[in-house]
Order: C-alpha cells, then sequence, then structure tokens
C-alpha cells in the first residue's frame, strides 16, 4: 500500500517509516519541519511539511493514499497553552480523517494515548479502578491532551459510521527508544517507588512501530481501539506485590499472563492483532537503571 505517515519526524513516526518500509510498503511522510534540500538516500521517502490544523495542507497530503498512519500531535499538555494542545490536536485529527473520507482512503491507523482514562495529568486525583487496566475502563479524561485524545477515537467512531473506511486506534504506554531509556526509566529501574500514573509501564518505539504495521496491515471492520505496552513493568518485580505496597486496596488487581506484568494489559491488541513485542528495558538497561553499552 501507499502509506501516509503524519508526524514523521517524530519519535513514533520515524520508527513507523522505517518499520513500513521493512513491511514493503510504499511511503510518504508529512510534518512541520522544514524538508532538508540534500541529495536523497535509498531510504528516504517523499516528505512535505505541512500544517494538518490547515484543511487544505491536510488534504493535499492525504491525496493518492491507501492508508493514513496519524501520528501528528503536540504529545502532552504541560508545554503549551492547553487551548493550543486541545486546538491543534482535534483539528489535525478531524481534517486528516476528513481528508480521507473524500480521497476514498482504505485504512485509517489514529495513534491515540494510555492517557485517555485519564489518570495523567488530573487537576484532581484519580486512579486506575482496576489493573492491568484495559480497553474496557471507564473513560474519564480532564486534561486537554487526553480530552483531545479521546475525541480524535470519537471522530474514528463517526467516520466508520459514515463511510466505509476501516479505523484502528492505537493507544501507546510511554514510549522509549535507545537514548532516553535511562532518563526516563532508569529511576523507577533504581527505585520502585518512583511511581507514575501507568503503574510502572512503557513501550519500546520500535515494538510501537511493529504494532503500527499491523494496524496498517489489518482488515478489521469499523474502528477498533488497542493499547500497546510492553508485556514487562519496569521493576521486573512481581506486579501483584508492587501494587498492594504502593497503592494498597485503591487499585483491583486483576489476573495477569505473568509475575512481572505491566500495569497496562495488550492481551487484546495480542488476540486480535497479532500483537507480539520483542524489546524489553532489560535489552538496554542494567538492573541498577544505567545503560548498557552500545553493542558494536
Amino acid at each position: 500500500m501507499k502509506v501516509l505517515v503524519t508526524g514523521a519526524r517524530g519519535k513514533v513516526g520515524r520508527a513507523a517509516v522505517e518499520a513500513l518500509l521493512d513491511a514493503g510498503h510504499e511511503v510518504v511522510a508529512t510534518d512541520l519541519m522544514r524538508p532538508s534540500f540534500e541529495r536523497k538516500g535509498p531510504r528516504d521517502v517523499p516528505y512535505t511539511m505541512a500544517d494538518l490544523t490547515d484543511a487544505g495542507d491536510a488534504f493535499a497530503v492525504t491525496r493518492g493514499v491507501d492508508a493514513v498512519v496519524h501520528c501528528a500531535a503536540i504529545p502532552e499538555p504541560t508545554g503549551n497553552p492547553p487551548h493550543v494542545v486541545f486546538q491543534t490536536n482535534i483539528m489535525a485529527s478531524f481534517n486528516m480523517i476528513e481528508a480521507a473520507i473524500r480521497f476514498g482512503v482504505k485504512r485509517f491507523v489514529n495513534i491515540s494515548s494510555e492517557t485517555v482514562p485519564g489518570f495523567f495529568f488530573p487537576e484532581r486525583a484519580d486512579l486506575p479502578d482496576y489493573a492491568p487496566v484495559d480497553e474496557e475502563h471507564e473513560i474519564r479524561p480532564q486534561d486537554p491532551y487526553a480530552l483531545s485524545k479521546w475525541f480524535g477515537e470519537l471522530m474514528m467512531d463517526a467516520a466508520v459510521r459514515r463511510s466505509d473506511i476501516k479505523c484502528i486506534s492505537l493507544r501507546p504506554s510511554w514510549v522509549q527508544y535507545e537514548e532516553n531509556y535511562e532518563q526516563n526509566l532508569g529511576p523507577q529501574v533504581r527505585d520502585e517507588s518512583v511511581l507514575s500514573p501507568n503503574l510502572w509501564s512503557y513501550i519500546d518505539v520500535y515494538d510501537m512501530a511493529d504494532a503500527i504495521v499491523l494496524a496498517v496491515e489489518s482488515d478489521l471492520p469499523g474502528h477498533d481501539v488497542f493499547y500497546i505496552a510492553s508485556p514487562d513493568n519496569v521493576t521486573g518485580k512481581d506486579f501483584g506485590e508492587l501494587l498492594h505496597k504502593h497503592y494498597g486496596d485503591k487499585i483491583e488487581l486483576r489476573p495477569t499472563d505473568r509475575a512481572d506484568a505491566s500495569g497496562i494489559s495488550t492481551a487484546k491488541a495480542q488476540r486480535v492483532l497479532g500483537y507480539s513485542p520483542k524489546r524489553s528495558w532489560k535489552d538496554y538497561l542494567d538492573a541498577e537503571g544505567h545503560a548498557k553499552p552500545a553493542a558494536n
């Protein structure tokens, strides 16, 4: 297929471009960054600078593609004014799905977020009702980022009602890659009491990219939502013991398929999409949370 990747210069977008090329797809890319005017290498893909909050830009980059992977977004709510986060994410998603419908795009992969249920940036503290958290958990976002991502999923619901497009929303956990494992996850490896709203969960960017390829190639009808996380937790310790130690009986513990389970369940993605993550924080960090030497 000919696949458009938005936000192609970002962390997830870059990995998605490479994984889609490896899978044999033709890829075109867009982002807000200016293109470089250099001789193109064999892995470079056609790139267009575009502001997807502008409908004209969104329609221009979508014409002629078979599938869209929509990664472009402001990635969290604390670095921009709330109205900018919400307006940017909402309008970019709206314009892209509108363009995809008008041009008869077959598949739309919407990169949503683990933050959708609302535990991450609340003004009033909130905890999951149960863990590992799955797709059935109640949605109750407070912040503009989570709200914008939830609205993005609702746009996918609306799209499949009004057209034949097939949509998948992926909710990735905290995305890590070689250069940020130590900074982001090292503190939790060294000290389990360094808590995070996702209950010691994370996802490797290359496993996330593999999930994106599965979603692009899937023929699931309608719109479906999947959490994407690594199967293990950051501490490597028994998840049930961690949950009880740090949260008491405030969060219900549900069955897990391994002792060191993630705080986010990917059972649905494994069962329906064939998601099978291959990487762990242990590939990058030692037992003290420090980066392992790079392999020669």
